[in-house]
């Protein structure tokens, strides 16, 4: 499998919608993943104009990694849900329901599910995934997309014990490297835990997610949007040269070619 970055060519790709807002086309089915489509939340704005729902659709599935708003957005997922399948971390059903999804499938670490010809598994993920912090516990999760191209998708997560397992399984990694304020709390990750999480999974390629969408009011003065990522490239060039990093900028899709 070879791996070119290319907005247009390849029916298999990925597009970094924004946030952790990931399109993903596998095999003829189009996955996407913890949709935020509004302008922003609360204080926290976007910084880029809002993907339009219809550009997104058709979708044969969408990925909720964890019930923090700006990942289980009900908003966002009214515009999308339909008829197709919304899959969740257990426990987080009922929010996903009363956003008007009919089929919602909860599933746990290990579990997986078939959307057409490919599986998706749910991994675990480093994070706090209550809705509110007073809330129930509630678990945060990753997912890997087993296809012609196998594709991490980390939610939102630190570096575990368990992302070496994950070596040799992965083509491309979506890795969330920022967020929205002047830095990232525990049960995140930076460009230099990101780039660790590389070493450790090893892909052939690396997309970094989470980053240059959303910004709360005056919180990333003097930081250039594009700054997390530039860091996370040179950070893997040096850690992991045999992982190639590439940069979409919010809206732009690279393609997966079988070459």
């Amino acid at each position: 499998m070879g791996i070119e970055a290319d907005e247009n060519g390849g029916s298999d790709g990925l597009t970094y919608v924004g946030h952790a807002t990931v399109l993903i086309e596998l095999a003829g089915i189009r996955v996407l993943t913890d949709p935020l489509l509004r302008a922003g939340i609360l204080h926290v704005r976007r910084r880029v104009p809002p993907p339009v729902a219809s550009a997104l659709e058709p979708l044969d599935a969408i990925l909720i990694s964890h019930a923090h708003h700006d990942h289980l957005d009900p908003g966002s997922l009214r515009r999308l849900a339909g008829a197709c399948p919304v899959i969740v971390p257990r426990g987080c059903a009922a929010a996903v329901r009363d956003a008007g999804a009919p089929d919602v499938r909860e599933l746990a670490v290990g579990e997986r599910v078939a959307i057409g010809g490919v599986a998706i598994e749910a991994l675990h993920a480093e994070h706090d995934g209550r809705r509110y912090p007073w809330g129930p516990q509630l678990p945060a999760l990753g997912y890997l997309l087993d296809g012609p191209t196998r594709v991490y998708f980390a939610g939102d997560t630190d570096l575990f014990a368990g992302m070496s397992a994950l070596t040799g399984r992965v083509d491309v990694a979506a890795l969330p490297i920022w967020g929205w304020g002047p830095r990232v709390p525990a049960g995140h990750l930076d460009p230099e835990r990101a780039a660790e999480a590389v070493t450790r999974i090893r892909p052939r390629v690396a997309v970094p997610i989470h980053w240059g969408t959303l910004r709360a009011f005056g919180a990333q003065r003097g930081l250039h949007p594009h700054a997390p990522a530039q860091a996370f490239a040179e950070l893997v060039a040096e850690a992991a040269p045999a992982t190639s990093v590439r940069i979409l900028a919010p809206g732009t899709r690279m393609a997966f070619s079988d070459r």
